[in-house]
């Protein structure tokens, strides 16, 4: 097995990208090598198996859309409100868009998983443990609503990306309705708190 971690990564960015444009039936390691521009076989000296690739794609992905630290850290200096809520699921949405076939790759991730048990285990866990994090640092972080505010707003976000990403303007035909699309959904979810 190859161990040039910049070349696995530039795999791993390829395969994310062919995930998001043709779906899990194109990803092929031949489909891979043609997407990172290099030769025929390389991601075969990579990855022993299409299921080994998918496994390492989970996390990649995960890693790939976690937000810039000095953000969330400048973020994360205001009280902890509804509004700071509100502000954080706009950065989301930015973030979606910004990179569109990471978050598109991750909603195929799920629709793969679905299909194959043994890889639903591991994407399971891989999921449980996002969610788990997101739910601590709610309820640690002092931001209202507490645990079951957290796991709403988790559970609508996702969908309204899902809506959002697979079929724009269903919801919002421009930016302006989204954004107070995100906003209402915050108010709804999470309390005004203290």
């Amino acid at each position: 097995m190859a161990r040039n971690p910049a070349r696995r990564a530039q795999l791993l960015d390829a395969a994310t990208d062919l995930l998001a444009s043709v779906g899990a039936r194109g990803l092929t390691f031949r489909a891979v090598d043609e997407q990172a521009g290099v030769a025929t076989g390389t991601t075969s000296n990579y990855f022993r198996s299409r299921d080994d690739l998918l496994r390492e794609l989970c996390d990649h992905v995960f890693l790939r859309l976690t937000p810039d630290p000095a953000q969330v850290a400048d973020r994360l200096d205001a009280p902890r409100t509804r509004e700071l809520e509100t502000t954080l699921m706009h950065d989301l949405v930015a973030r979606a868009e910004a990179d569109r076939a990471g978050h598109l790759a991750l909603f195929e991730l799920r629709m793969e998983a679905s299909r194959h048990p043994g890889l639903r285990e591991v994407f399971t866990t891989r999921f449980r443990a996002n969610l788990e994090a997101i739910t601590a640092d709610h309820v640690d972080g002092g931001f209202p609503g507490g645990p079951e505010a957290a796991r709403a707003l988790y559970l609508a976000m996702t969908g309204l990306l899902f809506e959002h990403l697979t079929l724009p303007g269903l919801h919002a035909s421009n930016p302006d309705d989204l954004a107070d699309l995100v906003t209402a959904l915050v108010a709804r979810v999470v309390p005004p708190g203290d």
